[in-house]
């Protein structure tokens, strides 16, 4: 009896019902799933059903950041987003820094970067510092730490970066200035922050800042390396891993650029594993890839790296020194010229300590003390990483269910993305005036103060404060003293100058400049 009712049933149904009753009922039921997201979201970007947020990100591309941006505020600082129904993404992005905090310090052991971090720049990192977890990232990150604030490599670097400065970036700004040429500053100091990790950290000189600036393999498939990882977080995994698998694509050009940069680390590894057993030791060499190494002869208890391991610490200082620092200065120099006050009070303290040298030695690089005595300079370069930091977002991801101080509830495997550039774009968080370039928001009775590390978390912050925070600083003031002493930078006109999307914060378009003799 049942049975036939059923049969009835679906054959009146098939009968009776024409598909645009089955299209209408569709659209009412996405309407009314559109409506309920909408109230759910709380003034956030709303995720449609089935296709999740994917249609808001496709329509902001240009602009993401600035759209995350305007959605944070709207939502009150964070937002759940989901993606494509068969895509698996969900998560919350917030710039809250009491969120940032739990997740970064109160609550640490649950947010790791997380296995869909890790496999996407397996590739390329393998197990780095920058994409290892748990103890493995506690003990590369301990003997790290322990060489870098070591003396002989803090000394060694800062003769580094001064020889860079005095003998060949100096030298190539002559050249520029006296040409008149246009070229791209962006690219000049990429290949100076290039050369200059490539020397202090493995003790290799590419010579990619001479003169005519030449093509350097290496560095060119490093860019390809970092970019073609990338595309691997814009695309779901069945997209990209089949990629993997046949070889095409930017899983091709991945696969093939990533075949160049473990080449030279190898070779580099392999040169300096000899040179240890020709001469016995390496107390000669100050480099890190040295030091460690000699440490490795001298078998320090507990000690020992497979030739892996140095390839996988070669490739994680590139990213943090090259990139990083080089994208921070730019977008510095971009600022000043924008800012003619600002420049007015740097040079000013250029002067100031430069008047107190020696006539002979005031054309040369300053010492580190001397860097130090820089206080509104420091105060502009963490102004302008306000702005524009290296690293615009960061993503965790929840090992376990858990709630955010500011109520939000996190899911399992939710990966949680926190905005540091939206961070230093928030009224909330800077006051009315966090649009302006205001160095002098960092000074105090004449000192840097340091705002709370969750609020401003340009160099990461918690457990995993970054190590080289020092050595960017006093990097950044070697360059932008030994440039802006000499020569006023001028941007070209007309050109297009907005961020590109990833993970970090270039230019998209480069900075074309020219220079100008302050003594002309």
């Amino acid at each position: 009896m049942e049975m036939s009712l059923l049969i009835s049933a679906v054959e009146w149904v098939y009968t009776h019902l024409k598909f645009s009753d089955v299209a209408l009922a569709l659209i009412g039921l996405f309407l009314l799933s559109y409506l309920r997201e909408k109230l759910v979201s709380k003034g956030g970007p709303v995720n449609w059903p089935v296709l999740g947020m994917a249609p808001a990100l496709a329509l902001n591309k240009d602009d993401l950041l600035g759209w995350c941006t305007r959605s944070l505020v709207r939502a009150g600082g964070t937002f759940h987003y989901r993606g494509v129904w068969f895509g698996g993404a969900y998560g919350i992005l917030t710039a809250n820094p009491a969120n940032v905090e739990h997740i970064l310090k109160t609550n640490f052991r649950n947010y790791p970067k997380g296995e869909y971090y890790r496999e996407r720049f397996r590739e390329l990192l393998e197990d780095g510092i920058f994409n290892a977890d748990d103890e493995l990232w506690k003990e590369e990150r301990r003997v790290a730490k322990t060489e870098m604030h070591s003396l002989r490599f803090l000394e060694h670097t800062f003769a580094t970066m001064r020889g860079l400065v005095e003998h060949r970036l100096v030298k190539l700004m002559e050249e520029m200035a006296t040409s008149k040429r246009v070229f791209d500053l962006q690219d000049v100091l990429l290949r100076f922050t290039f050369d200059s990790i490539c020397i202090s950290a493995f003790g290799v000189d590419p010579g990619s800042l001479a003169v005519d600036l030449p093509e350097i393999p290496f560095a060119r498939a490093f860019e390809e390396a970092t970019e073609n990882t990338l595309a691997r977080f814009l695309m779901p995994p069945f997209v990209w891993k089949p990629m993997r698998f046949l070889g095409i694509g930017h899983e091709r050009k991945l696969k093939k650029a990533v075949r160049v940069v473990h080449a030279f680390a190898n070779e580099t590894v392999r040169e300096r594993r000899n040179k240890m057993r020709k001469l016995r030791g390496l107390n000669d060499s100050s480099d890190l890839l040295s030091r460690l190494m000699q440490r490795e002869h001298e078998k320090e208890e507990g000690m020992y790296y497979s030739d892996k391991y140095f390839r996988e610490f070669i490739t994680s200082l590139i990213i943090a020194g090259r990139d990083t620092t080089s994208v921070a200065l730019v977008w510095f120099f971009w600022l000043v010229h924008n800012h003619l006050q600002v420049e007015k009070r740097i040079l000013s303290e250029i002067k100031e300590i430069r008047g107190k040298l020696a006539s002979q030695e005031t054309n040369g690089a300053f010492s580190a003390q001397e860097l130090n005595e820089m206080v509104y300079l420091q105060a502009a370069l963490t102004e302008s990483l306000r702005l524009y930091p290296s690293v615009p977002m960061e993503m965790k991801q929840a090992l376990e269910d858990d709630t955010l101080p500011d109520g939000t509830r996190v899911k399992k495997g939710a990966r949680v993305f926190f905005s540091i550039f939206s961070m230093g774009r928030m009224e909330s968080i800077w006051g009315e005036d966090w649009v302006e370039f205001k160095p002098e928001r960092w000074i105090r009775e004449g000192k840097i103060v340091s705002e709370d590390q969750f609020k401003y978390v340009v160099f990461n912050a918690g457990p995993r404060l970054c190590v080289g925070k020092k050595f960017a600083y006093t990097q950044m003031k070697i360059v932008a003293t030994a440039i802006l002493m000499r020569y006023k930078v001028k941007v070209v006109e007309g050109q297009t100058v907005v961020p590109k999307i990833t993970t970090t914060l270039y230019m998209k378009n480069g900075l074309l400049v020219t220079l100008q003799d302050r003594d002309g």
